[in-house]
C-alpha cells in the first residue's frame, strides 16, 4: 500500500508551496489550477505533424474539437477522446499532451471533444455531446481524414466514464461501430455512499478491505473531490443510478467494444474501475485491466513527473494499435482479434 517514491516526493512539493484541493477553490479558480497542473506534469510538449481546432455540430450549438494527425495519406484510424475534469473542468487544452504522445506512438489520429461542462450544463448534457460528437465524426468521416471502420473512443476519469456511456448509447443504437475502448481510471459509480454504505460496500468491495493514503488526503485526489464532482454535475441525486451517469449499473454489458482499464492502486475510482473492468469481462468483452501500484489517481497525464505514466500511455497505444491493426505508428499490420486478457 506504499506510495511510489515519486508521489511522496511530488505530494511533498505540493505541501510546501501550500496547494490547496481543488474543492475549496472556486470554479474559475479551479479549472485554472486544474490546467495548469497537468501542463507542469505533462512534460516536454511533442511536436505532431498536424494539429487543427474546428468545430462539429452539438446538440446545443457547435462543439469545439481538437485534431492530433500522425502523418500518411488517406483515412486513419482514430481515437475520439474526452478528457477528465470531473465533467467540471478541462477542455481541449487538458488533454493535449496524452493526444500527441497517443498519436506519434500508434500512427492514429485523435479527436478531442469539447464537451460542455458543469455545474453550468448537468448530467446528461456531457454524455450528449460526446456521442452527437461521435456520430457526427463517423457520417462525416471523410472530412476529417478519419476510417469509419477503424474509430474508437477513450478518456481519463470523467472522460473514461463518457467514453463507457458513449458506448452504450452506440450499442443501444446498432451504431457507430467502434473497434475499442480506453478507460483510463473511469468513475463508474456514482452512488455517494458507495465508500461506506453496507449495500455499497457488498456491490463494490475494496479488494485488499485496507483504505487508501488518498482517501482522504488533501493533497491528493480523494473521496472529497470525488463528491465536489458529483454535486456539480448531476441534477438529481436519483440520477446517480442511471446507467450513463454509472456504466457499472447497466444491467448488460454484452457487445460492447474491446478494453483496456487502467487504475491506480491510490486512488477513490479505483475499485469502481476494476469492477467494471470485471463485469465487461464475464459479459464476453475482451477486456485487458492493468492496475499501476504505488500509483494516485492523474498520473496517466503526468508523465512528466511520473515513470509510470509514461509507462500506461504507451501501454494505451500498444492496445490501440493492436485494435487499429497497426504494427507500429502508421504501419498497417494484420487485423487485431481482441483477444486480450489481463
Amino acid at each position: 500500500m506504499a506510495l511510489d517514491p515519486q508521489v511522496v516526493a511530488w505530494r511533498a512539493a505540493r505541501a510546501a508551496a501550500g496547494t490547496a484541493p481543488l474543492y475549496t477553490q472556486t470554479l474559475a479558480e479551479a479549472r485554472a489550477a486544474d490546467l495548469a497542473a497537468i501542463r507542469a506534469g505533462s512534460g516536454a510538449v511533442e511536436p505532431v505533424h498536424e494539429v487543427r481546432d474546428t468545430q462539429v455540430p452539438g446538440p446545443d450549438g457547435p462543439l469545439p474539437v481538437r485534431i492530433h494527425r500522425s502523418a500518411g495519406d488517406g483515412p486513419l484510424p482514430t481515437l475520439v477522446y474526452f478528457f477528465g475534469g470531473g465533467w467540471t473542468l478541462g477542455s481541449v487544452d487538458t488533454a493535449d499532451g496524452i493526444c500527441r504522445r497517443l498519436v506519434n506512438a500508434t500512427g492514429c489520429q485523435t479527436v478531442t471533444v469539447g464537451y460542455r461542462l458543469a455545474p453550468e450544463h448537468r448530467f446528461p448534457a456531457a454524455v450528449d455531446d460526446c456521442y452527437s460528437a461521435l456520430r457526427w465524426l463517423a457520417a462525416h468521416a471523410d472530412e476529417v481524414g478519419a476510417d469509419p471502420e477503424r474509430l474508437a473512443v477513450g478518456g481519463d476519469s470523467a472522460g473514461g466514464n463518457l467514453a463507457a456511456a458513449v458506448t452504450l448509447l452506440a450499442r443501444a443504437d446498432g451504431g457507430p461501430r467502434l473497434v475499442a475502448q480506453l478507460l483510463v481510471y473511469p468513475n463508474t459509480d456514482q452512488r455517494p455512499g458507495r465508500f461506506d454504505d453496507s449495500s455499497s460496500a457488498r456491490l463494490a468491495p475494496r479488494s485488499d478491505l485496507e483504505p487508501s493514503p488518498a482517501d482522504e488526503d488533501p493533497l491528493l485526489f480523494n473521496r472529497h473531490s470525488v463528491a465536489w464532482y458529483r454535486q456539480h454535475y448531476l441534477a438529481d441525486p436519483a440520477d446517480a443510478a442511471h446507467p450513463l451517469a454509472s456504466p457499472l449499473l447497466a444491467e448488460d454489458l454484452a457487445g460492447l467494444p474491446p478494453a483496456l482499464v487502467i487504475t491506480a492502486e491510490h486512488d477513490p475510482l479505483r475499485d469502481e474501475g476494476e469492477r467494471y473492468a470485471a463485469r465487461l469481462r464475464d459479459a464476453g468483452v475482451p477486456t485487458e485491466a492493468t492496475r499501476y501500484e504505488g500509483m494516485i489517481h492523474g498520473f496517466f497525464a503526468m508523465p512528466g513527473v511520473f515513470d509510470a505514466g509514461r509507462r500506461a500511455q504507451e501501454q494505451a497505444a500498444a492496445f490501440l494499435r493492436d485494435r487499429f491493426g497497426l504494427t507500429a505508428a502508421g504501419v498497417a499490420g494484420p487485423a487485431a482479434d481482441g483477444a486480450t486478457h489481463g
